[in-house]
This record gives structure tokens, C-alpha cells and sequence, in this order.
């Protein structure tokens, strides 16, 4: 299994990065987790602009969904026709919310060219992947994933504030996308997002191989929030995710 970092910026682009979206890929089956403003474009880096398999939406708010709109328009009105309807696991609201975002009544709707597939917490396959869902502590629905295959893991928070079944989704996996939207500071809301001591403390209590901290909001100083993050009882490698960034799961 192969995870590329195509956006970590949180809640809008950044310079060197979009907004949220992570390819996970095995034996030539590419999934998506979110797909943020911006993401569209950086991930043909990478692949083929038709050769997402599947995504899994974690929820609702632009920087994690908003390039649906721009991949409709995509895979319906491609040169040589649309293409087949592609699974869409995302909350039970995406289809009317991701056709507001669109605006556009006069044309195909998003469900022409996506098979939208409520999320509820448990365990489903996408060609060779095994994803587990369970929700997070955020203030709309928000699950986050557990990718698995050929016995490694990537476990992806999304947005949350510190959350318990955080720790369990993640438990021994290899790799923990953690979001660290906050700098380590008083006053901070609760349910909401986390800073870098608490990713870290979250990672540390699931035992995880490496924490690669994401959703990294531009006005804040990335340094602070790496620094939070080593000061929060995790003893593995700690790294800022980074825009290309390829990890290798063997």
C-alpha cells in the first residue's frame, strides 16, 4: 500500500498546499480520502485524472469535499462521454449539500456521476482495502478511516477535538494522519480541533508507528505546532505532512 499526501492544508489552501485529500493505493485500486478545495489539480501529479476508484468524504465543510464539484464535471463531460458512476462513501447529507455547492439545476446532477454510499460506523472493502469508519468529535458528522491491506495501516483522524475512539481506530496502526489545526495555547474551544501536544498524546495512547500531523492551517507557524507536538509523550518519528509527500507501506 502506498499513501500520497496531494493536500494538508487546513480549513483553505495554503501556498504549498490545498486543502485536504489523501491517495491511498494497492495492487491499482486508488482511493481518496477527502477531497478538498484545490486537490483536484495536484492530484494529476500523481495519477490519471480518471483513475480514482472510489473516496470516502470524512465530512461536509469546503476544505474536505469541495473538488466533488469540480470532479463532476469531469468524469460527466469527458471527450469521450461520461464515465461510469464512481462510489462516493460520505455522510447522509453530501449528495443535497454537494448540489447546493454546485448551483447548477440545469445540468446532470452530482448522482450521474457518483454513487453516493452512506457512512455509519464499522468496516467495509474498497476493491483491496479494508476501511473502518468511526466518528470524531467535530461540531457536524465526521467519521474518520482506517485503510488496511497486506497487514500495514494508515489511520486518518480528519477534523476532531480529542476524541477516545480516535485512539481505538488508530490502535498499532502504521502511520496516523493526525490533524494539528492549533498551536498549543489557552482558551482553545473543545470538540472542535486539536493542537500538536494532543495529536501527539493521541498517537502515543494508540501505539502507532508514526505520526504525520495534517490539516495545517496557513496563519500558524508549522515549527510551533511540530514543537507542541514532540512535547506530547509519543516516542516515534513525528513529521509535518507536506504537499507530494509519498510514504511506502511494506
Amino acid at each position: 500500500m502506498k499513501l500520497t499526501i496531494i493536500g494538508c492544508s487546513g480549513s483553505f489552501p495554503g501556498p504549498d498546499s490545498p486543502s485536504s485529500c489523501y491517495l491511498l493505493e494497492a495492487d491499482g485500486f486508488h482511493l481518496l480520502l477527502d477531497f478538498g478545495n484545490g486537490s483536484l489539480g495536484a492530484l494529476q501529479r500523481h495519477i490519471g485524472l480518471y483513475d480514482v476508484d472510489a473516496v470516502c468524504l470524512s465530512h461536509l465543510h469546503a476544505d474536505h469535499c469541495l473538488d466533488m464539484c469540480s470532479y463532476h464535471v469531469v468524469r460527466t463531460y469527458t471527450p469521450h462521454g461520461p464515465l461510469p458512476r464512481l462510489p462516493v462513501y460520505a455522510p447522509r447529507e453530501a449528495p443535497a449539500r454537494l448540489a447546493a455547492a454546485y448551483g447548477m439545476s440545469d445540468e446532470p446532477s452530482l448522482s450521474t456521476a457518483f454513487d453516493f454510499r452512506p457512512l455509519s460506523p464499522g468496516t467495509f472493502t474498497a476493491g483491496p482495502l479494508e476501511v473502518t469508519v468511526a466518528p470524531m468529535n467535530h461540531p457536524v458528522e465526521t467519521y474518520g478511516f482506517r485503510v488496511s491491506h497486506g497487514g500495514r495501516s494508515v489511520a486518518y483522524s480528519a477534523d476532531t477535538g480529542e476524541c477516545a475512539e480516535l485512539v481505538k481506530l488508530a490502535a498499532g496502526a502504521d502511520i496516523l494522519l493526525c490533524e494539528a489545526s492549533w498551536p498549543d495555547r489557552p482558551g482553545l474551544p473543545e470538540g472542535l480541533h486539536m493542537n500538536g501536544r494532543q495529536a501527539a498524546e493521541h498517537a502515543a495512547r494508540a501505539g502507532v508507528g508514526t505520526l504525520v500531523l495534517t490539516h495545517l492551517v496557513p496563519w500558524h507557524d508549522p515549527a510551533e505546532i511540530l514543537g507542541d507536538a514532540r512535547r506530547g509523550g509519543f516516542e516515534g518519528p513525528i513529521e509535518l505532512a507536506r504537499s507530494g509527500a509519498v510514504y511506502d507501506l511494506r
